[in-house]
C-alpha cells in the first residue's frame, strides 16, 4: 500500500485499565500459564481429565509452595476432573464437592442473593475461561482447614452496596478464615462492599501473584488473630485506586512483598490513605515495590519488623518507615527471582488480570487426545532443519492436526510462507525471551524479483501465513529494509508479517518494521479472517497496522517509529474493513515510542483499489496513549474521510488521550458493550498449542 494512496456510578469513578509493556516470557509467565491453555468441559458435566492442560495442573509459588500442615504445596484440583461451569448452581455445585476439580467459568455468573460467598472446599482449582469468566456481586469463601485451593484468571467485582466505608456488608471478593495453602493468581478484583482479600484468622500459606485490586475502599487485609501463624506471600499486584489496607498485615509470621506496584492516580476521586502496613509483631520484608503518588507508602507499628529493600517511591508523600530488626530470609523458604524496580509499573500492568489465551475449547485439531506433532530448526545443524522453511515445506497438504515447528535460537535470514493447504502450524521460539529467534529479511515493494518485476506490498513479506488456525509464540519477525540506502526504489512499504487467514494467534512476538510493517489481510474479500495479537510488540511508522482482517491487539505495546530521515509522523492502522465485518481493535494496550509530540494519527481509512463499499473501522479503547498521539488522531486518506467510516475511542488514559469531541469520537458505554474483544474474536477463543 502506498503511503499516499494505498491503504450512574458512586462519585469515586472507576478508571479504565491501562496496560504497559507486555508481560515478558519469564518464569513467572511461563509457570502460570504454561504451553497448553485449553479447556476440554463444554458444559457441566465433567470431561476426563487425561492430558490435563498445563494451567490445570499448575502448581503454586511463594509460601503455598512450602511443605507445611501436611501439604506439600498448592496444586489445586490437578487430581480430579475438569468442569465447565456457566451459571451459580453449577459453580456452587463443584466448588462445594468433597473430591478434587477443575472449575473452569465460562461466563458471566450474577451472585443471587448479592454478596453471596460461596464456601469452596479443598481441592479446587478455580479459573476463568480467556477473560469471560466473571463472578458479579459475590465471590468465594474458604473456612477452617480448607486447603489446596486455586483462584485464577478471574474477575469478581460489584457488591458495591453505596457506602464507601460500608460497615454493614461485609461483601468480599475472596475471603479465608483459617485456610491454608491457597493461591489467588491473575485475577482483576473490584468495587466490592467490604475487602478484595481478606486472609483471616491463622490463615497461612498464602501466594498472591499477578493480580489488579481496583476502584475499593478497604483492600487487603490480613489477620484478625493475636497469632503469629501466618506465612504471606504478594508479588507482582497492581493496586490502583484504592484507598486503605494495600494491604494491611497484622501479625504475620512472615510476609513477604515484592515486586508490586502500588499507584494514586492523580486527579482521581479515590485517593490513598496508606500503603503497606506492617501491623501488630508483623516480620516484613518489602523489595523492589514501585510506589506511585502513594500517601503514607510504608508504615509500621512501634512492635513490627519491616525490612525495605531496592524499592522506588515517586511523588509520595507522608510516612515511610522501616525498622524493628532484620525480619527474615524469604529464601530460607522457597526461591525467587526478583524483577528490576524501574521494570515493574509496565510489567505488572501488562502482566496482571485474566489472560486472553485460556480458554472453554480447542480448535478440532488440539482437542484431547490429539497429540502435536513437532519439528525442529537450528542454524547450527542440531535440529530436523536448518531454516524455518524446510520446516514449513516437509509439514504434509492437509496436514489434520498441529504441528508445531520450534526454532531455536538465532537469526534466520530468510523469507518463509505457510500456504493456505497448511494448517495448524504454529512456529515457535524455544529461547528464554522473544528476541532470542528472529526471522528477518529485507524485500520491499519496490524491489526486484529475480525473475522480473517487483514484489509489490503484500509480497515483501518476511513471514506469510496465509492458513487457517496459524500461531507464532516467542519470536521476532522483521523487515529491516533500509529506506535510506534505497531512495531509488519506488515503493517502500516492507512487510514484516502478512496473515491471509483466519482464527490467527500471535502471542508473545515481536513484529517489527517502518511502513506497512503488520499486514492483517483475509484470504479473500469476502473472507472471514479474525486475527488475535497479545503480550507482544508491534513497531512501525507509517500505516504499520493494516488490512481487512477482524484482527484484534489486546495487551501489547505499539511503538512509533523516527522515519528513516529521522522526522517523527505516521499512522498507527489503516483498516480497509469491508461493510458489516469488525476491523482493527487495540485493547488494553500501550501506543508510545521515542517521536516527537504530537505527531501519529491513531488510523486513516484505506479505501483499497479506491473501492467506496468498504467501511474502514478501528477502535481504541482502554489504552495509554502517550503524547505522540495528535489531539486529532484521526485523518483522510486518498479522498476518503475519516467520518465517513468506523474510528472511535474509549476510556483510554495518558497525555495522548483527550475529551470527545467531533473530531474525537468516543464511544458510549453502550456501545463499547458491543465493541470488546469477544466480539471480534465470535466462536473462536484463541488457545495456545
Amino acid at each position: 500500500m502506498s503511503e499516499q494512496h494505498g491503504k450512574a456510578r458512586h462519585r469515586r469513578s472507576r478508571k479504565a485499565l491501562a496496560i504497559g509493556v507486555p508481560l515478558a516470557l519469564t518464569a513467572a509467565g511461563t509457570m502460570a500459564y504454561g504451553n497448553a491453555l485449553g479447556v476440554f468441559g463444554q458444559n457441566a458435566e465433567p470431561t476426563a481429565s487425561a492430558a490435563a492442560p498445563s494451567w490445570a495442573t499448575a502448581t503454586a509459588d511463594g509460601f503455598a509452595s512450602v511443605n507445611s500442615l501436611g501439604q506439600n504445596g498448592t496444586y489445586g484440583g490437578r487430581d480430579g476432573r475438569i468442569v465447565t461451569v456457566k451459571t451459580q448452581a453449577d459453580l456452587e455445585k463443584y466448588a462445594t464437592a468433597a473430591e478434587p476439580y477443575v472449575i473452569v467459568v465460562a461466563g458471566t455468573i450474577n451472585m443471587n442473593p448479592v454478596g453471596k460467598e460461596i464456601k469452596v472446599r479443598s481441592d479446587k482449582t478455580i479459573v476463568g475461561a480467556g477473560t469471560s469468566g466473571h463472578i458479579v456481586g459475590g465471590g468465594f469463601f474458604l473456612g477452617q482447614g480448607v486447603h489446596n485451593v486455586i483462584i485464577r484468571n478471574l474477575t469478581i467485582r460489584d457488591s458495591y452496596q453505596g457506602v464507601w466505608n460500608d460497615k454493614d456488608h461485609d461483601f468480599d471478593a475472596i475471603q479465608m478464615d483459617g485456610a491454608h495453602h491457597v493461591w489467588i493468581d491473575h485475577n482483576d478484583l473490584r468495587h466490592m462492599a467490604d475487602g478484595l482479600i481478606d486472609v483471616r484468622k491463622d490463615s497461612t500459606n498464602v501466594t498472591v501473584s499477578w493480580n489488579k485490586l481496583s476502584d475499593n475502599n478497604k483492600t487487603f487485609g490480613i489477620g484478625w488473630t493475636d497469632n503469629l501463624v501466618t506465612d504471606i506471600t504478594i508479588h507482582h499486584n497492581w493496586f490502583r485506586e484504592t484507598e486503605q489496607r494495600n494491604p494491611s498485615t497484622d501479625n504475620a509470621a512472615h510476609a513477604h512483598l515484592y515486586n508490586n506496584f502500588l499507584e494514586d492516580v492523580a486527579g482521581a476521586a479515590i485517593k490513598s490513605s496508606y500503603g503497606n502496613y506492617s501491623r501488630g509483631r508483623t516480620k516484613m520484608v518489602l523489595e523492589n515495590s514501585y510506589f506511585q503518588g502513594m500517601k503514607n507508602p510504608v508504615i509500621k507499628d512501634s512492635t513490627a519488623t519491616l525490612v525495605q529493600r531496592g524499592n522506588t517511591f515517586v511523588g509520595t508523600s507522608g510516612r515511610n518507615e522501616s525498622g524493628g530488626g532484620t525480619a527474615f530470609d524469604p529464601k530460607n523458604y522457597y526461591g525467587y527471582t526478583l524483577d528490576k524496580t524501574a521494570d515493574v509499573p509496565s510489567k505488572v500492568k501488562s502482566g496482571v488480570g485474566p489472560r486472553g489465551s485460556i480458554g472453554t475449547s480447542a480448535s478440532a485439531s488440539t482437542k484431547a487426545g490429539a497429540a502435536a506433532t513437532t519439528l525442529t530448526v537450528a542454524k547450527d545443524g542440531s535440529g530436523q532443519y536448518s531454516t524455518v522453511q524446510a520446516a514449513v515445506n516437509a509439514v504434509p497438504a492437509n496436514n489434520p492436526s498441529r504441528v508445531v515447528i520450534a526454532v531455536k535460537p538465532g537469526t534466520y535470514r530468510e523469507t518463509v510462507k505457510v500456504p493456505s493447504n497448511k494448517p495448524h502450524v504454529t512456529i515457535r521460539g524455544t529461547g528464554g525471551s522473544r528476541k532470542d529467534t528472529v526471522i528477518v529479511y529485507n524485500n520491499a515493494a519496490g524491489t526486484p524479483k529475480p525473475g522480473g518485476g517487483t514484489y509489490g506490498t503484500s509480497g515483501s513479506a518476511t513471514v506469510a501465513a496465509e492458513a487457517d488456525d496459524f500461531q507464532a509464540r516467542n519470536l521476532t519477525i522483521s523487515n529491516d529494509f533500509d529506506e535510506k540506502a534505497n531512495q531509488n526504489l519506488s515503493g517502500h512499504q516492507a512487510v514484516a508479517l502478512r496473515t491471509a487467514a483466519d482464527k490467527v494467534f500471535l502471542d508473545g512476538v515481536i513484529v517489527d518494521g517502518d511502513q506497512d510493517t503488520l499486514l492483517l489481510d483475509t484470504a479473500a474479500k469476502d473472507k472471514l479472517g479474525r486475527v488475535y495479537v497479545t503480550n507482544s510488540y508491534v513497531m512501525g511508522n507509517v500505516d504499520f497496522i493494516f488490512g481487512r482482517a477482524s484482527a484484534v491487539i489486546d495487551r501489547s505495546v505499539i511503538t512509533l517509529k523516527k522515519r528513516w530521515d529521522g522526522t517523527s509522523a505516521g499512522y498507527v492502522t489503516a483498516p480497509s474493513t469491508a461493510a458489516n465485518r469488525k476491523g482493527i481493535l487495540i485493547a488494553n494496550s500501550a501506543v508510545n515510542g521515542d517521536v516527537s509530540n504530537r505527531s501519529f494519527y491513531l488510523g486513516r481509512p484505506w479505501h483499497a483499489g479506491g473501492d467506496a463499499s468498504l467501511d474502514p473501522q478501528t477502535t481504541v479503547r482502554n489504552t495509554t496513549l502517550s503524547a505522540a498521539v495528535r489531539t486529532t488522531p484521526w485523518t483522510d486518506m486518498s479522498g476518503f474521510s475519516w467520518k465517513d467510516d468506523r474510528f472511535a475511542e474509549y476510556r483510554n488514559s495518558g497525555p495522548g488521550a483527550g475529551g470527545a469531541s467531533s473530531e474525537r469520537p468516543h464511544l458510549t458505554d453502550a456501545q463499547a458493550a458491543g465493541q470488546e474483544v469477544a466480539d471480534w474474536l465470535g466462536d473462536w477463543t484463541p488457545t495456545a498449542s
